[in-house]
């Protein structure tokens, strides 16, 4: 799901000008988006919802900084919330596991990875050499 609105700053850092922006508007000239918005957040929100299954890559917004967490907030609040209905949430990348530890939400998803290119790669099928190289033999006792 991509964002459709955004929160957008003069300057990375919590001191600059905020502006909203919208994928029809475009980011304003001198500004950098930051985060999504409040309509991207309840798109996000609702798609969580409705899901069975979710892999989640990459954080929504620069969520070390507190004007900018509310995207990944968010959606670590709803990831957290379906988990307890028995969806299966996988967060993946090392930046989405940093914000699962800041919210103390490593416990309340199905997993948490810091290995999101590879888990990508695993999704898409390419061979892995760290898996390669295990089978399927049952181990002995």
């Amino acid at each position: 799901i991509l964002p459709v609105d955004f929160v957008c700053s003069s300057e990375f850092g919590e001191g600059g000008e905020i502006k909203p922006a919208t994928a029809e508007t475009g980011v304003p000239a001198g500004f950098m988006g930051l985060d999504c918005g409040p309509l991207s957040i309840a798109r996000n929100a609702d798609a969580i919802k409705k899901a069975k299954t979710i892999i989640w890559n990459g954080p929504m917004g620069v969520f070390e900084m507190k004007t900018f967490e509310s995207g990944t907030k968010s959606m670590m609040d709803a990831m957290v919330e379906v988990t307890k209905s028995g969806t299966i949430t996988v967060i993946g990348g090392g930046d989405t596991a940093t914000a699962c530890k800041k919210y103390d939400t490593e416990g309340k998803v199905t997993h948490c990875s810091t290995g999101g290119g590879a888990s990508l790669e695993l999704l898409e099928g390419k061979d892995l050499p760290g898996v390669a190289t295990l089978d399927d033999t049952p181990i002995s006792q």
